[in-house]
């Protein structure tokens, strides 16, 4: 994908499709980064600036507060590190649209396995990399010349 300068709305949205594509981030508390954990994030594409998580009550996680995920798109051509803040899902609702049969192989205790704790992360400020690179660019690497300028295009910092 090109991406024109300063595009980040098209980089959010590849970013969000490759979030989707591939749910898997490695999630920590910013105040202990000895907690980082991979963790699947549960997605609604209506929600506004929130993924939400199922852990154990006993889990580093479950401590909640500021917390840093970092994700690579299976394809390796998205990256995105983005911070947020955890705190405990209480809607009864929220957890019946989020509860799957991959959740549920974590909980065999059901939705209400008492040491299930759904956390939903209120999303800060993030920073994507697209590494979708031209074959133009990749030539260029391959003999040792300077890419940097082929590639300032394809990084933002914006709010999720």
């Amino acid at each position: 994908m090109n991406y024109s300068d300063g595009n980040t709305d098209e980089l959010k949205t590849d970013f969000w499709k490759a979030l989707a594509d591939s749910p898997f981030v490695f999630l920590q508390m910013d105040n202990d980064p000895d907690t980082a954990v991979p963790m699947t994030a549960q997605l609604d594409k209506d929600a506004d600036s929130a993924i939400w998580f199922f852990t154990t009550r006993d889990s580093d996680l479950a401590k909640m507060g500021p917390a840093t995920a970092t994700f690579a798109g299976k394809d390796h051509k998205m990256f995105a590190r983005f911070e947020g803040v955890l705190i405990e899902e209480t809607s009864s609702e929220r957890l019946d649209k989020q509860w799957n049969n991959f959740v549920e192989a974590w909980f065999p205790g059901g939705k209400s396995d008492p040491n299930m704790i759904m956390l939903r992360m209120d999303l800060g400020l993030a920073e994507i990399w697209s590494g979708d690179q031209s074959m133009l660019t990749t030539a260029k690497m391959a003999l040792g010349m300077d890419v940097r300028d082929d590639m300032k295009d394809k990084k933002t910092e914006t709010s999720l």
